[in-house]
């Protein structure tokens, strides 16, 4: 296995000279992604023995015939996926990338104003790579996570939003994320680079889908940027096909008094991970981390939060759900660190596993680290099934067996759910989850 997940690793770096000779860029993003690659092969793919990832095996993903996903020729399945996705009706503006290549075929910007910038990342480079540059490698630290280094290096496009000051978004902004991969080992590099400065306003939706069901492997970045007194939701859907690998990273830095709420919503793939990391780096701030996972068969779905308490009188809120069924695994594993500086801290953790089967588990690790002496942080963690009590009560009011189950099962969700801001996006993930659970027998314990 060793030999496997190290020849996976030299795979990945050999391709780095080709991609590097055919990306022509400054040379300062060219060091960016010298420094990527030296810290991908250093770390190399995480093992059981890493304490951050005991709980997750990435041995499959370590031993893929890898091989950099190609820019695909747009047809009609992608067109008639866009048409079926979750978020097809959503308002506002559509950015779509097709194995991680920007498609303006099937993205739909609207015209902006006040100095708004969406558009994708690598015309944004070509024509202003001073901003880009100011920002891009910043709040996804490479040093601890091979995932975000390799990224660094392999990027291919991904979306650029800039927000100036005291303007608003008012619609949300769509990143769709389509693979096409027909080979097992196509790798997927998304970059989302998202700047909200001071007094600013906006939402993002960004998901991933995939037309086809190989084993391909998707590794994203996105990385945020929240001025003071900004106000910024993000909400991440993962419904890739179900033999794919997928390893997201989530990075924020945010200013003072602001309010940034990050969602993720877990659905697909075979092994997913996300790891989000957030510096709240100025006083009086609200960050909330909120997030589902809905598993089955032999899914793994993992969730590793670092929120870093960097300024006082500052609030973070976590709060994860897992339903879990057949031989499925969720994995939560959330710290908190506080400065001796972040004094009136005020963080928690609640992470609540919901197992429909006697074959799934819940592996589950809140984590408190506090340097400071006047705070308020607390942390819990449930692992149970079904309660027989309140099914029984259902249907005592009528409701059949397999509907009370759905519905103790969709409302266990809907706490999770019921936190999206954005109203039309709550509704479509409210929809698609209620559609999951219809959809799935395997879900409702049948």
């Amino acid at each position: 296995m060793t030999l496997k997940a190290n020849h996976g690793t030299e795979l990945l770096v050999e391709q780095f000279s080709q991609f590097a000779a055919a990306t022509p860029e400054p040379k300062s993003f060219s060091a960016l992604r010298k420094a990527g690659i030296a810290g991908f092969a250093d770390l190399g793919f995480p093992k059981l023995s890493d304490e951050d990832w005991r709980f997750t095996n990435v041995a499959p993903i370590a031993q893929l015939p890898f091989t950099l996903a190609r820019e695909a020729v747009v047809n009609g399945a992608e067109s008639k996926l866009l048409d079926a996705a979750a978020f097809t009706k959503l308002p506002g503006h559509r950015l779509v990338f097709v194995n991680g290549f920007f498609s303006a075929k099937l993205s739909g910007i609207k015209p902006v104003g006040g100095g708004v910038r969406i558009e994708n990342l690598a015309a944004a480079l070509a024509k202003d790579s001073a901003l880009i540059e100011k920002h891009l490698g910043k709040y996804a630290h490479t040093a601890n996570n091979a995932f975000a280094a390799l990224n660094q290096a392999l990027f291919t496009d991904g979306a650029f939003i800039f927000v100036p000051a005291g303007v608003e978004v008012a619609e949300p902004v769509q990143l769709i994320y389509i693979s096409s991969a027909k080979q097992n080992g196509e790798t997927i590099l998304p970059r989302n680079l998202v700047i909200a400065e001071a007094n600013s306003k906006l939402t993002v939706v960004e998901s991933y889908i995939s037309t086809g069901n190989v084993a391909y492997f998707t590794n994203a970045v996105t990385e945020i940027l929240a001025g003071d007194h900004a106000r910024v939701e993000h909400v991440k859907l993962q419904d890739e096909a179900v033999e794919a690998f997928h390893i997201a990273t989530i990075a924020g830095e945010f200013g003072r008094a602001s309010n940034v709420t990050v969602h993720s919503f877990a659905l697909g793939a075979r092994i997913s991970r996300t790891n989000i990391r957030t510096k709240l780096a100025g006083e009086g701030l609200e960050c909330i981390l909120n997030g589902l996972y809905l598993t089955r068969g032999e899914q793994l779905a993992d969730h590793h939060m670092i929120v870093e308490h960097a300024q006082p009188h500052c609030a973070s809120h976590e709060y994860f759900n897992g339903i879990l069924d057949d031989k499925s695994k969720g994995v939560f594993h959330g710290r908190i660190y506080v400065h001796p500086i972040a004094q009136k801290t005020d963080a928690k953790q609640t992470n609540k596993n919901l197992l429909l089967s006697d074959d799934a588990t819940a592996d589950t690790k809140p984590q408190l680290e506090i340097y400071a002496d006047d705070v308020k942080c607390t942390h819990g963690a449930t692992i149970g099934q079904l309660n027989n009590e309140s099914i029984f009560y259902l249907r005592s009011r009528g409701i059949n067996t397999d509907m009370a189950r759905q519905m103790l099962i969709h409302a266990f969700a809907g706490e999770i759910i019921e936190r999206i801001k954005c109203e039309p996006a709550r509704e479509v993930i409210d929809k698609l989850v209620w559609d999951r659970l219809e959809a799935n027998p395997h879900l409702l314990g049948k």
